[in-house]
């Protein structure tokens, strides 16, 4: 990266379900360091994050640490990836010793996200 250069980074934004059935939109911004797979997530200084190549298109997964915890995640463009993908996710995290596999049901219709 060249000095006075913008750095790099990398938005998701996802609305997510809360237990009571309302919709909440959040963000997350990681930014990328050159030559590398790990990530800042920014308001975050304590969480590390991994980026990891993955054949599904639209998706991407990162394998996040911070204090106490360890999680890997799966984000898609789609609401429902093709089962391909789910099962290379489980493969990768399992491989990098993940013990539990959580896929949330699908009961609700998916959440949009807000209109700017």
């Amino acid at each position: 990266m060249a000095v006075g250069s913008e750095p790099t980074q990398l938005q998701l934004h996802a609305t997510i379900r809360t237990k009571n059935g309302s919709c909440v939109p959040r963000k997350w911004i990681y930014h990328l360091t050159e030559g590398s797979t790990d990530l800042r997530t920014e308001g975050r200084p304590d969480m590390k994050t991994k980026l990891f190549s993955s054949s599904c298109p639209g998706g991407i997964m990162l394998k996040e640490t911070g204090q106490g915890y360890q999680r890997f995640l799966l984000y898609n463009r789609l609401p429902h990836p093709p089962e391909k993908c789910v099962e290379e996710f489980q493969s990768l995290s399992s491989c990098l010793d993940s013990k539990a596999f959580l896929l949330t049901p699908r009961k609700q219709e998916t959440c949009k996200w807000p209109s700017d």
